[in-house]
This record gives C-alpha cells, sequence and structure tokens, in this order.
C-alpha cells in the first residue's frame, strides 16, 4: 500500500508539471489556446509560469527521485529557451509589439 501511495504522488507531481509545462507552452505561442482555439503569445503569463516551476523545483529540491528532478528541469530548460528565444525576437522588433498577440491558425 505504502508503494501505491508513492506511485500516486509521483504521478500527482508530474501531472501539475506537465500542467504547468503545457500553460507555458500556450502562452509562449507553441501550443494552441483550447478554450479559444488560437494561438496567442502572452511572455508576462509564459514568465509567471516558468517562475512558479522554478519556484516549485526549488522548493521540491532534495525530495525529488531522479525521474521527477529530471523531468522538471528539462521541462524548465526547454521553456526558457524558448521564452529568450521569443523575447530576443519581440525585443529587436519593437513594432510588433503593438500588434495584436495572437493569430489563428
Amino acid at each position: 500500500m505504502t508503494d501505491n501511495h508513492i506511485d500516486q504522488k509521483q504521478v500527482l507531481f508530474l501531472g501539475l508539471i506537465q500542467s504547468f509545462a503545457t500553460s507555458a507552452w500556450i502562452q509562449l505561442g507553441k501550443q494552441k489556446n483550447p478554450i479559444t482555439d488560437k494561438t496567442e503569445v502572452n511572455l508576462e503569463e509564459a514568465r509567471f509560469t516558468i517562475d512558479m516551476m522554478e519556484m516549485i523545483k526549488e522548493k521540491t529540491e532534495g525530495n525529488l527521485n531522479e525521474k521527477e528532478a529530471q523531468i522538471i528541469s528539462s521541462s524548465l530548460s526547454e521553456l526558457k529557451m524558448n521564452f529568450i528565444d521569443l523575447k530576443m525576437k519581440q525585443d529587436s522588433h519593437p513594432e510588433q509589439q503593438e500588434e495584436p498577440k495572437q493569430k489563428n491558425n
């Protein structure tokens, strides 16, 4: 029964991380928003979500197994690289910031 309890907690933790990661991908415009059915970029929200994931990683340090630590670290790395890429593109084309931050696919 203890193994089931640990497995359930691992599944719940990984589900939480996946939920945050999916939200960040949507906010970065890399996935369609299932509610609006549009691809939208919101770097401010993406930054907040990535910061939340970073906080979870810091607060759980030493309490994660190798798989959990690897998943949160790799998710954060990918999200941060994409965030930086989009931020650099946005900063190099400030005229595009005045246009709507969404596009239809």
